[in-house]
């Protein structure tokens, strides 16, 4: 049964203050988490404004008029405390608006950071989370389509790692994860966006998952996911697995089209693309596209252990592609931390494209490096490298990330930071043709800004 979700807010938990102002330029949340008592200081951390990769989409190309909204998480001058911000870059004078704040999170904890849904009318929609059920989380519509000026809040209810995808006349299809004995993944339906159905398990291993989802024509949607082990939990994360739904969450099927019965509760089951448990290595998931045909191609690193350094070398990013009848898993290249993250993007003629920090930083063997490109043409056989982006970069490039529809003049959307203290972080874009880096202003003047070009 559909039903309106709670506009009262969680009980006990700091609501979030709404601001509705404008910011004076695009500065990113830092953030860290589990110091790790080594010279790599943290497990992860650095400049997160676009952080986690389960946070999908955070940027959408809108053909229509001609610009790419986006979303980040920024933060107080000054301080550490996360700011839910939206955007836009604007294709036809390839200039970036003062940025809107939407609300601010009362907390520096990225994991809260926004998504982004469009529909079909150009309302902006966007997704607040909330990392655990310590606070809430939210879902705002822009007041007017296409536009970034006003919000009004629909609802106040609990969801973490949010992905929504609006499938036109079938509405929101929103996976996410929710908090109770683990890291159960769930899905919700919606025609409007107001009134919901009740949160449905599509899967629950032991003590949980992490996904990324992504669609592909019509209402079909493709998610991948791993699962945490009963000992280690989150620290363990292993395997790899696939499941899609044809019909906007109606039913789910296998890559080779068997049906599931869902929840999933046994780690051995249809889903499971290759049992990485078995080889004793750990699953970092990063990007999930499409080839013509409609065959999934997965992005993922695989690494020996979950601390920085090199003891848990070599960190190598794989595919694994559906060919139709069998997964083919190949390598790709190495980097030296399991939170380096980067894009799959797979483009007409059939390139296949990453746009991802694998070059070591500033900080090496920390979170993030030097931005690069790397490109196959034989459907991930054989890889090089096309482009470095950054260089002498004073601080490590994080989270590189691709937009929904994505523009060839705004093709990945990432930020900076120090990944051994906290620092100020700022926000980068790129074409496709890798030719320009572009820094969004951290400071404006003026109710609209030029980007400053930095290669």
């Amino acid at each position: 049964m559909l039903a309106a979700m709670s506009e009262k807010g969680l009980s006990g938990v700091p609501q979030e203050t709404a601001q509705e102002t404008k910011a004076d330029g695009y500065r990113g949340i830092w953030y860290m988490n589990q110091p790790s008592g080594d010279a790599y200081v943290y497990k992860y951390s650095g400049g997160f404004a676009t952080y986690p990769q389960q946070h999908v989409p955070i940027a959408i190309h809108a053909p229509r008029v001609g610009k790419t909204f986006f979303c980040y998480g920024g933060t107080v001058p000054g301080k550490q405390e996360l700011l839910i911000m939206v955007s836009y870059f604007d294709h036809a004078t390839h200039t970036v608006p003062r940025p809107t704040i939407l609300l601010n999170k009362q907390t520096d904890d990225a994991h809260d950071n926004p998504t982004l849904a469009l529909d079909t009318a150009g309302y902006l929609w966007v997704f607040s989370n909330a990392h655990g059920t310590e606070r809430p989380a939210f879902i705002h519509k822009s007041r007017k389509p296409y536009s970034i000026d006003s919000f009004e809040k629909i609802v106040t209810t609990n969801f973490s790692y949010g992905q929504p995808w609006h499938l036109g006349n079938d509405g929101f299809l929103f996976l996410h994860t929710r908090y109770g004995g683990g890291r159960g993944l769930f899905w919700m339906t919606s025609r409007d966006g107001v009134r919901w159905s009740e949160p449905r398990p599509l899967a629950k291993l032991a003590q949980g998952h992490y996904q990324i989802s992504w669609p592909v024509g019509g209402s079909r949607v493709a998610t991948v996911f791993d699962y945490h082990p009963p000992e280690g939990g989150l620290n363990a994360r292993t395997n790899l697995y696939y499941l899609e739904t044809p019909d906007a969450g109606k039913t789910w099927r296998t890559v080779s089209g068997e049906p599931v019965a869902t929840p999933l509760t046994q780690v051995r089951n249809a889903a499971l693309v290759h049992n990485y448990e078995a080889e004793k290595r750990l699953v970092y998931l990063k990007d999930l596209q499409f080839d013509k045909q409609g065959h999934p191609v997965v992005l993922y690193l695989t690494s020996k252990g979950y601390a920085s350094g090199p003891a848990n070398d070599p960190r190598t990013w794989k595919t694994a592609r559906w060919t139709g009848r069998a997964w083919e898993r190949r390598p790709v290249t190495t980097s030296d931390h399991n939170y380096d993250h980067g894009s799959l993007y797979i483009e007409e003629n059939e390139t296949w494209r990453i746009i991802a920090p694998t070059l070591p930083g500033p900080q090496p063997y920390c979170t993030g490096g030097e931005v690069a490109v790397w490109i196959t043409r034989d459907e991930g056989e054989s890889w090089k490298l096309e482009k470095q982006l950054t260089t002498n970069s004073p601080r490590n490039h994080t989270y590189c990330r691709r937009p929904l529809n994505a523009h060839p003049d705004f093709y990945a959307l990432w930020a900076d930071g120090d990944a051994k203290k906290p620092s100020e972080s700022y926000l980068y874009f790129t074409n496709r043709a890798g030719d320009r880096v572009w820094r969004l202003p951290p400071t404006m003047t003026a109710d609209t800004a030029r980007p400053e070009v930095i290669r």
